[in-house]
């Protein structure tokens, strides 16, 4: 028997760390990641198929899944779009109040629903702001993703690793947090951001001088194809006497010609039929290229009357997008949504792949051609966020007031410990629909499933670690190595470890890892468990070291014209100062005996 769970052990230890390296190479995307974990430990015996399974009917998945439904019942009622005029008015005053108007409406909303959901309806009415003053979109965006991340710390239900980490508890037998049980700690180390954010972050976040547009002009560059077709003016002229460079200030990249590519460019490079020329253009030199005689976008057809209300869009892909499931050509874009793809942004970097074949990547900006239905039906089916511009929808009183109801309802029934958060979350996400507040398809809609696909998965990990002894042995090894340090030091390099992860792992992977090992640790050092489950709670979730450490961060990247090392000078001080803070914070109201 004792073989047995040796060689089990072994094996989980070896399929964690294939898992690792995957979450950091990005060869998949980070749900199928979770799911091949969970495959690997159930064709390898470690797990049972129903052991392995299980992480679909966690009530950690299951709240989260209701959750999403509660969200947006909020959300599509119009409520928050409705006091976006307000904002805009506000904010365009000065940018301290702006700052502070976008911080606080995102850090008070993500503590009650999806903060990529708020992030996503803040990021549109936040760049109207900064395209209609002299805001660098770079100075604005990013404290709006930290500061959604501090108020999705604050409640029970503000994060997913909240909810991973509660229903985990209750597994092994112990009690649950309650809705507002860590709230008081939460907004101590939200007070020291938010006071970072105000008065530190502004003087280390990228400023642009000439300032003025929603991008600066790196970000307004993006990379084009043009075919040279029959009757263009430019045929066998050199570069720098084309209309293309001369009359629209395109920057050449590389022509195709031939099947040939020809990197070596040069002013006396000639333009011939058939040449298919990358080129850096701004957004706003698109629409007049298109009616230059003799070029065609690639991918965008020559519009005739039907097509005269097409326009060019700029969006981002969020979260959970199925969009970021395969290339542009494997999703059949254009056929299947009526637009196309005109230019792509990814990662902050110029990419010279074709845009057809380029796998496209949670953060992209897009720039679609399309008319403004088709944009719509891309939004509403959270496939894209807009950018372009923010229009002011309406409030549908008749569905924001019982999405209202419902959502305060849900908060207070798990608050006052009338019922679990799971029950109350699938109630009220079935009332949403019984009251047609939401239709039933708009509810499945809004579950993010590549978020439950990967929570179930990553769940695997934890069962795993338990299951074998992982998590125990694990624990006796750290309480041996740290047996002679006090358990604030313990707690201290805990933290440390948890929030250095989850800027290489996800950061439900990270609190599905911990939290069995905090919790047989726990055991062995003879305290409570409680410190250490609320500081792999504010670790998962305060992360702001990268753009890919969180969900949010990577929906400001490409519109803030961020570069990775914006993050690093930003975001490094910040987790710094909430590690030093919550070491002190936590066990003040979670002592550890």
């Amino acid at each position: 028997m004792k073989e047995t769970m040796g060689t089990d052990l072994i094996i989980t230890i070896v399929i964690i760390g294939i898992g690792i390296v995957l979450f950091i190479k990005d060869y998949f995307s980070i749900d199928t990641t979770s799911i091949l974990i969970m495959a690997l430990f159930i064709v390898a015996g470690v797990l049972s198929p129903e052991e392995g399974f299980s992480g679909f009917n966690h009530p950690a998945t299951l709240t989260l899944g209701c959750m999403f439904v509660v969200s947006a019942g909020v959300f599509n009622s119009g409520i928050l779009n409705g006091l976006s005029h307000q904002i805009i008015k506000l904010a365009k005053i000065h940018y301290s109040i702006a700052l502070i108007t976008f911080c606080l409406i995102a850090g008070l909303f993500s503590a009650f629903v999806n903060d990529s959901a708020v992030v996503a309806l803040l990021l549109p009415i936040a760049l109207t702001v900064c395209r209609e003053t002299k805001i660098t979109p770079g100075m604005l965006l990013m404290p709006i993703s930290f500061s959604a991340l501090f108020g999705g710390t604050c409640t029970l239900i503000g994060t997913s690793t909240n909810i991973l980490v509660s229903s985990y508890a209750e597994k092994y037998g112990l009690a649950g947090f309650g809705m507002f049980e860590f709230s008081l700690a939460a907004l101590c180390l939200a007070t020291i951001g938010f006071a970072y954010i105000f008065f530190v972050a502004p003087l280390l976040l990228p400023k642009d001088q000439k300032g003025g547009n929603v991008l600066t002009r790196d970000a307004e560059k993006y990379i084009t194809e043009l075919l040279v077709v029959e009757g263009c003016p430019d045929i066998k002229k050199p570069l720098y006497k084309s209309k293309l460079v001369n009359d629209y200030n395109v920057q050449i990249m590389t022509i195709l010609r031939a099947g040939s590519l020809k990197y070596s460019i040069g002013p006396e490079t000639f333009i011939l039929e058939g040449d298919i020329i990358k080129v850096l253009i701004p957004p706003k030199t698109l629409n007049s290229i298109r009616d230059l005689k003799g070029y065609k976008i690639k991918g965008d057809k020559k519009v005739d009357q039907a097509e005269s209300e097409k326009h060019i869009y700029e969006v981002i892909v969020p979260f959970g997008s199925r969009l970021t499931e395969g290339s542009l050509r494997s999703l059949n874009f254009r056929r299947q949504y009526n637009s196309s793809v005109l230019a792509i942004r990814q990662r902050g970097e110029i990419l010279y792949e074709k845009l057809s074949d380029l796998k496209l990547m949670e953060g992209d900006m897009l720039l679609i051609l399309g008319t403004e239905a088709e944009v719509d039906v891309l939004v509403s089916q959270n496939l894209v966020v807009p950018l372009s511009e923010h229009k002011q929808g309406r409030t549908n009183y008749k569905k924001a007031i019982p999405a209202i109801v419902i959502a305060i309802g849900v908060v207070l029934a798990a608050s006052l410990n009338l019922t679990s958060i799971l029950i109350s979350s699938m109630v009220g996400a079935l009332l949403l629909v019984v009251t047609s507040t939401l239709k039933p398809k708009e509810a499945y809609e809004a579950v993010e499933w590549k978020v439950i696909f990967m929570m179930a998965g990553v769940l695997s990990m934890g069962t795993a670690l338990e299951k074998t002894g992982g998590a125990e042995k694990i624990a006796l090894f750290i309480e041996r190595t740290l047996g002679n340090y006090d358990a604030q030091v313990t707690l201290a390099i805990l933290y440390l470890v948890t929030f250095l992860s989850t800027n290489v792992l996800s950061s439900k992977a990270t609190a599905a890892l911990m939290t069995p090992i905090v919790i047989s640790l726990a055991a062995a050092m003879e305290v409570s468990e409680r410190p250490f489950l609320v500081a792999v709670m504010f670790a998962c979730s305060l992360t702001f070291m990268t753009p890919v450490s969180y969900p949010t961060n990577t929906m400001v990247y490409a519109p803030g014209n961020y570069k990775f090392n914006d993050f690093l000078r930003v975001g490094t001080p910040l987790n710094i100062i909430i590690w030093i803070a919550a070491i002190f914070v936590i066990p003040y109201f979670f002592p550890f005996r």
